[in-house]
């Protein structure tokens, strides 16, 4: 997939009103999400994005020990969402969309040592309740 294809997608996926808007999205969910898995990890997984893209991962520090409310509060900041719990669900919504994203492009492996690498826990889980959702929308449309 093609950087401008990969910010557009994202665009649409999170109804966007500009490719900006989407690029700090993707720069907030990817950072965060580097800094949380291992770097190996994190490596695999950009593997197969477009270069522009990928380094939001690669440049992270990853590896670090966060909780699910911390995850959150660093999307939320770094995409410029309200600062109080306002932003809270929105953010949570921009992981869960270019997560999904991602399952559709990333090998399917490759994305489930991803997952591995965040706890297994029900807050941790929200993130990944749209995967498929997406491709399944278009096989029935």
């Amino acid at each position: 997939m093609e950087y401008h294809e990969f910010v557009g997608e994202v665009q649409h996926r999170l109804e966007l009103p500009g490719m900006g808007e989407a690029v700090r999205a993707i720069r907030a969910v990817l950072t965060t999400l580097g800094e949380r898995i291992q770097g190996g990890e994190a490596s695999d997984l950009a593997g197969p994005l477009p270069m522009e893209i990928d380094r939001y991962l690669l440049e992270a520090e990853s590896g670090q020990q966060f909780g699910f409310d911390e995850f959150v509060s660093r999307v939320a900041n770094r995409a410029g969402l309200e600062d109080d719990d306002d932003g809270r669900p929105e953010a949570v919504y921009y992981v869960q969309a270019i997560v999904a994203l991602l399952a559709e492009i990333v090998p399917e492996s490759e994305f489930e040592e991803v997952r591995a690498n965040l706890p297994d826990d029900e807050d941790f889980d929200q993130f990944f309740e749209l995967v498929g959702v997406e491709e399944a929308f278009e096989a029935d449309n």
